[in-house]
């Protein structure tokens, strides 16, 4: 096969060729290398890459492989790790000036799960500073460009990982969640990124934006994440919220379809406007489920008011993240990250507990309204991507990136699980991005519906 094919295999398809030794984990990590070797100069989607160690790593892989004792089900399989994550011997700089290069003395729970089951670690994928945005710059490793247009941001937080996936960067990557920093970047640069329920995942150390961050998969197929979190949900006893253990192969009851269940299509959320193009590609997104077998039924929860809620909890996690770096060393700092952290600082005590409350009964709403509906299905962005290096879309009205992501983070507050498919593409060339929210800790009906539609409109990934 040439480099290119082999760099865009799906995981899933290259642990087939190991085991039948038409590929070696050797050959794969070498076509994923040479992408990122011949296209990130122009995407900047690592900030990290690590060749020798990715080689070495892959050789011991492909000896596992010929003697039939490959450690796990991802082994030898390239994969990158987001910039906010723990990876053993590399420095987690966060996008930030005020970091050092120190190398980690050890691996967050999911790169220690990933490296135990054998997968081959590329590198670090960038992030905006300590993940704070919707898009992906910082002042560290600049800007991060959108695989369909270079001129346009691929989203954020985990922009960086999105554009690695798109690319044949590599065929897993970790991306993190705190407000939708695993889907904005699912839509805007037309992959497949999963959210998964808070607590799924084991993560630490915690994030500073606490319980509303969630960790996932971010890959070319719904198959490959599935694979990813039979790796990733593993358990870790570092993680004081994580969930009792599950040990599951996510890949079971993937292939088992939508006929049956009950699904509400949400055309928006609240008063969030939303592009004609968008509304009208998930509209009719929505009705093939019903095609699948699905009854599809219009309803919207009352979510309201979710955005001086995220705000209450948001903002005021980045002043304690912002408290704990030197005051000689703040004038390195995004300015927008200070902008939201001195409003945060402002927030009383009494904000932010109200904000909890307010959380909770968000939390009951969902409960409830998932007691008559399996999923629910709405827009992922009310647009496609916008400018890169802008926090907000040029000539807009938006002047933080929460207020043109209304549609992400309410999912957050309530902890469910989240995924964005693309479901086709505007004039302009650009995905357009499905969201699929399951009853919370239902992961995988999330991801069996959207196995569903990507049987029936096979994702396309960017050529060059």
């Amino acid at each position: 096969m040439a480099m290119d094919d082999v760099a865009l295999l799906s995981a899933t398809e290259m642990v087939a060729r190991f085991q039948d030794r038409s590929l070696s984990p050797v050959e794969a990590t070498k076509a994923a290398l040479e992408r990122i070797d011949r296209h990130d100069g122009t995407f900047n989607a690592y900030c990290l890459v690590d060749a020798d160690g990715a080689i070495a790593s892959a050789r011991n892989s492909e000896a596992r492989w010929q003697k039939g004792t490959p450690l796990g089900p991802v082994d030898g399989v390239p994969t990158s790790v987001k910039d906010l994550v723990l990876a053993k011997g590399w420095p987690t700089r966060r996008g930030s000036k005020t970091t050092t290069a120190d190398p980690a003395p050890e691996d967050a729970p999911s790169v220690a799960r990933l490296r135990e089951a054998g997968a081959v670690l590329l590198g670090k994928t960038t992030t905006p500073e300590f993940g704070w945005k919707g898009v992906t710059d910082s002042p560290l490793t600049g800007i991060t460009r959108n695989p369909w247009d270079p001129n346009r941001t691929p989203g954020g937080s985990s922009g960086g990982a999105a554009v690695a996936a798109a690319a044949g960067m590599g065929a897993l990557h970790i991306g993190t969640d705190g407000g939708g920093s695993i889907r904005i970047p699912a839509s805007f640069s037309g992959i497949f990124g999963f959210k998964a329920s808070f607590g799924r995942v084991p993560v630490w150390p915690p994030s500073p934006f606490a319980s509303v961050s969630h960790l996932g998969p971010m890959t070319r197929t719904v198959a490959d994440a599935a694979l990813m979190m039979t790796v990733i949900s593993r358990p870790d006893d570092r993680d004081w919220y994580a969930l009792p253990t599950e040990e599951r192969n996510w890949l079971t009851g993937l292939e088992d379809g939508v006929s049956g269940l009950k699904l509400a299509f949400a055309p928006t959320l609240g008063k969030a406007p939303i592009d004609p193009e968008i509304a009208s590609a998930v509209a009719k997104a929505a009705r093939g489920f019903e095609e699948l077998g699905a009854q599809v039924e219009e309803a919207t929860p009352a979510l309201n008011d979710a955005a001086p809620i995220f705000a209450a909890h948001w903002f005021p996690a980045a002043a304690v993240l912002i408290d704990s770096i030197p005051a000689e060393r703040r004038n390195l700092i995004d300015p927008g990250l200070l902008a939201i952290a001195e409003q945060g600082a402002r927030m009383s005590l009494l904000d932010h507990l109200k904000a909890v409350r307010a959380r909770e009964a968000m939390g009951l709403i969902m409960q409830e309204f998932h007691r008559k509906f399996d999923l629910l299905l709405l827009p992922t962005m009310p647009m496609t991507a916008f400018e890169a290096g802008e926090e907000c879309p040029v000539d807009s009205a938006n002047r933080r990136w929460t207020d043109w992501t209304p549609l992400t983070y309410p999912f957050n507050l309530t902890k469910q699980p989240a995924a964005s498919l693309p479901c086709g593409f505007a004039k302009n060339g650009l995905p357009i991005g499905l969201q699929i929210v399951g009853r919370l800790y239902d992961d995988a009906t999330v991801l069996r519906a959207a196995r569903a539609f990507e049987r029936a409109q096979p994702f396309a990934m960017p050529k060059f």
